[in-house]
Parts: structure tokens; C-alpha cells; sequence
């Protein structure tokens, strides 16, 4: 039998390019939080590909540690890091065997990660368990009504599985043992530039680890 390629592959493939493929600035989801951070706290960026959402908040005065399963992803988020003077630690690994931090963060940022649904839900589980006490959970995901948006409106972006998208039930059941702060379903126009275009149809939230 063929020796299966390993976790990141299709990642490294990808990313292995000078542009950055979902551009260099921040989710403007992540971005609209800017009130709830608080520089010098440490933030986690799981699933952070090429880095653009750990260099923000590294920007906002942030410890910030991403975590990627592409060796190419980790590196162009450290080059994105130091052309824009930040710092962060950025770490290679598989998130579904990585060994988390637990109570360590004040900040998880989950941005368009999207897994089969048993390894999110180990996934997710993992992230509430890295918050301390008080911490803040960010989420945005696309909904399965993103594949009708494809079909409807020639968007790009999403997973082509259906069942690795996410909904709100999903969220506050993978996430019950956090407070929720918000959570809605929303439309939302990812230009015309990069890997996610056009409309897309998204879910966004931002839960609380009960002090």
C-alpha cells in the first residue's frame, strides 16, 4: 500500500507560494474585537495557516502563540511577523495530536477551521480547556448554506464537505461549558481578492470561560 501523505501536505502545497493566499490582513471578524483585548495577555491562534491573524494580535501588544499543520504555513507566519516588527511563537503540529496547553491563555482565536466532526469536537473541546478563567473563545466558521452561495453567487471558500462546516447549534453544544457572549448567523462579502471571495454565508461567536 501507498504510504499516505503526512497531515500537513496538502497545506505545504498550498502555502508554498510567495503570496499570501488568504491575504495579510486580519479576519475583519477578529479585528471588531479589538475593545475585549488587552495588551499584554496571551492569545492562541489555532489553525492560523500563513500567520495573518497571530501577527494582529502580536500588533495589539499580545503573547501570541499560532499553531499550524503546515511547516510552510508556520514559516511565512514568522516572515509576515518580522516584516511587520512583531513577535510570536508559531508552532508546527497536528491539532488533533498536539499536546494543549491547558488554562493557559486568555485569548483562543479559531478563524475558518474547519474539521471532520469528530476532531472538532475533540478540537474545540481542547480549546475551551485552554482558556483561563475569564478568558475570551473568537470563532467565525462558514455555515453548510455556503455551499448554496457557491452555486447562487460564484463565492469561493469553504470546505467541499458539508459536514465540516459549522452551525450555531453545533458551536453552543461543542462549546456548553463556556458562557456565550454572541453568536449569530450572518452573511458577510469577501472581495474579490484571495481564496475566500465573494458572499459568504458565516457563523460568528465569542464565548466566556466562567471565572
Amino acid at each position: 500500500m501507498p504510504t499516505p501523505p503526512p497531515p500537513g501536505a496538502f497545506w505545504d502545497e498550498r502555502y508554498r507560494t510567495d503570496a499570501y493566499i488568504y491575504g495579510e490582513q486580519s479576519t475583519p471578524y477578529l479585528v471588531a474585537q479589538r475593545e475585549r483585548l488587552r495588551p499584554r495577555t496571551t492569545a492562541l491562534v489555532p489553525g492560523d495557516g500563513e500567520g495573518r491573524d497571530g501577527v494582529w494580535l502580536a500588533e495589539q501588544g499580545l503573547d501570541v502563540t499560532t499553531v499550524d499543520v503546515s511547516a510552510e504555513g508556520v514559516r511565512k507566519a514568522l516572515e509576515l511577523a518580522q516584516r511587520r516588527g512583531v513577535t510570536l511563537a508559531a508552532v508546527q503540529a497536528d491539532l488533533t495530536t498536539w499536546e494543549w496547553p491547558v488554562a493557559a491563555f486568555d485569548l483562543v482565536a479559531s478563524i475558518y477551521l474547519h474539521l471532520p466532526p469528530a476532531a472538532r469536537a475533540a478540537v474545540h473541546r481542547r480549546m475551551a480547556e485552554a482558556l483561563r478563567p475569564g478568558g475570551l473563545l473568537v470563532i467565525e466558521a462558514f455555515r453548510p448554506e455556503q455551499v448554496r452561495f457557491r452555486e447562487a453567487y460564484g463565492s469561493v471558500g469553504g470546505p467541499q464537505a458539508v459536514e465540516m462546516m459549522m452551525t450555531e447549534a453545533m458551536l453552543r453544544e461543542d462549546f456548553a461549558d463556556l458562557d456565550v457572549v454572541e453568536l449569530a448567523s450572518e452573511e458577510t462579502d469577501h472581495g474579490n481578492d484571495g481564496a475566500h471571495r465573494g458572499r459568504a454565508a458565516v457563523v460568528r461567536g465569542v464565548f466566556r470561560r466562567p471565572a
